[in-house]
This record gives structure tokens, C-alpha cells and sequence, in this order.
């Protein structure tokens, strides 16, 4: 078990991100916080999302090309968005949205192929 939890710390690094990112949005900035998880949770209901960030948790083995990749997205389509140069139709909560299914789904499934090893 305890080698399990020395693999996993960048699983359960991402999934304490979004709790302390619940905690403090809720007590800074309540709008955007609840405005990111009722689109997170609209997102959830988007199958081929889910399956997308389950297959990357899955199936790539270095979790941390996960993070990065998703990370460096996410920064390419907030600068681009707040250029103006594409993505029109998308805001900034909805990025931030799609970003915590995406690494949330990702890490459980990540951690659940560690703990299938053990």
C-alpha cells in the first residue's frame, strides 16, 4: 500500500488541486466557482470527454506527460481566447471546466490502473 500511495503522490497531487481549488473559490470568488462546476457538470455528461481523459489515465504510464499536456492546453487556449484570435464561443470557465474533468477523470484512472498492479 505504501508503495502504491509513492507511485500515485502526482495522482493525488491533481485530485487535491481541485478540492483546494473548490475551497478557495468558494470563499473568493463564488461566481466563477460555481459557474465552473455546473459546466463540469454538464461536461460529465459528454461521454466521449470522460472517455478521452479515462483513456490518458489508463493507458499512458507517465501520468506527468498527462498533467503537462493538459496544463500546456489549457494555458495555449486561455491566451488564445483572451486574444480573440480563436475560440469565440468558449469562456474561461468553461476552459477551467473541461481542464478539471479532463485531469479529475484522468487521475482516478490512473490511480485504479496502480492499484490494479498491486
Amino acid at each position: 500500500m505504501k508503495a502504491m500511495l509513492l507511485q500515485s503522490k502526482l495522482n493525488l497531487m491533481v485530485l487535491l488541486a481541485i478540492l483546494l481549488f473548490i475551497a478557495i473559490g468558494k470563499s473568493s470568488y463564488p461566481q466563477f466557482t460555481q459557474s465552473v462546476f455546473v459546466k463540469a457538470d454538464q461536461l460529465v455528461s459528454d461521454l466521449i470527454l470522460v472517455f478521452v481523459a479515462i483513456t490518458l489515465g489508463a493507458f499512458i504510464t507517465n501520468f506527468a506527460i498527462v498533467v503537462l499536456g493538459c496544463l500546456a492546453a489549457f494555458i495555449a487556449a486561455s491566451i488564445l481566447l483572451s486574444q480573440g484570435l480563436v475560440f469565440q464561443y468558449l469562456t474561461q470557465d468553461y476552459l477551467v471546466a473541461v481542464l478539471i474533468v479532463v485531469l479529475g477523470f484522468a487521475a482516478i484512472a490512473n490511480l485504479y490502473k496502480r492499484y490494479q498492479q498491486f
